[in-house]
């Protein structure tokens, strides 16, 4: 199995894990995680990082994401989107684009955001959406968010269609709840769609439908490099000696080497892993990618 990363646009109905169960049986591959959990009802890229690409997964899941959202205006559901019962209902005031703009601004920077019942975290070992299902509330306690942009792209009359760049973490349910609590009425998300995770904006999507003719016809997908999303660390290009020491789990000297840095390492040939420098100069292995040619 080729080691690398897919970006998948993930069909709405299907949970993240299921599109990447889909994806492992399509392509034969045992090894496989994807980045960054979309929800049943969203649509949009999901990376999923295989064979050796899965040592990378945590600097990919760090990165800024961006969604174009539905938030329909007027009722509160208990799951925080379309899904969901309606729980409350309320008046929605007639809006100008004006308003809700200058309301958009204030959640603009830094933020503290409850993550909802409804989602993956755990308590005690137990998903909290299993805990919600069962009609148990828990305590969540805030985390640290960040929206960066958040664009009103059409208004109506009961719904705003919103378009934001955001932080690992952020939940855009609750967003969409809490700008509607913002504009006096309630909310939830009706569509939802991921338009990209950094460093990818634009990048092509595969489908689960191209998957399977690429499987038909015998061809492998395109697949992104394990290194690809790791551009903001600085390259440290090895000569084989020390590449070699450094696979076995030696710190090298590397002339040139930033000090006090992740790094990325390359041999002659290739990008195997990540490392970090330290202020004298010596780079020591963090994360090694096991490649084809590598000795067993």
């Amino acid at each position: 199995m080729a080691s690398g990363i897919l970006l998948l646009d993930k069909p709405r109905g299907l949970s993240s894990n299921a599109a990447l169960q889909r994806v492992r049986a399509l392509l034969g591959g045992e090894k496989a995680g994807h980045v960054g959990s979309l929800d049943p009802l969203a649509t949009g890229m999901l990376p999923i990082c295989l064979g050796e690409a899965t040592k990378i997964a945590g600097d990919l899941l760090a990165g800024r994401k961006c969604y174009r959202f539905r938030a329909q205006l007027g009722a509160l559901t208990a799951t925080g989107d379309a899904e969901g019962a309606v729980t409350e209902s309320a008046p929605v005031p007639s809006l100008e684009r004006s308003q809700v703009e200058s309301t958009l601004a204030r959640f603009l920077g830094p933020s503290q955001q409850v993550p909802p019942m409804y989602s993956a975290l755990k308590r005690d070992g137990q998903p909290l959406y299993r805990l919600a299902r069962a009609g148990v509330t828990v305590e969540r306690p805030p985390r640290l968010i960040e929206i960066f942009h958040l664009r009103l792209l059409a208004l109506e009359p009961n719904a705003l269609e919103l378009e934001v760049l955001c932080s690992k973490g952020t939940y855009v349910r609750v967003l969409a709840e809490d700008i509607a609590r913002a504009l006096g009425t309630l909310g939830h998300v009706s569509l939802l769609r991921r338009e990209y995770v950094e460093p990818f904006a634009g990048a092509a999507m595969h489908t689960l439908e191209s998957l399977e003719k690429a499987r038909a016809s015998g061809e492998w997908p395109t697949l992104l490099p394990p290194d690809a999303p790791l551009g903001h660390l600085p390259a440290v290009h090895l000569e084989p000696e020390a590449a070699y020491r450094l696979r076995q789990g030696q710190a090298v000297a590397v002339a040139g080497a930033p000090g006090s840095s992740r790094v990325r390492l390359y041999d002659e040939e290739r990008f195997f892993g990540i490392g970090e420098s330290d202020v004298a100069g010596r780079v020591h292995p963090r994360r090694l990618l096991r490649l084809a040619t590598d000795e067993p």
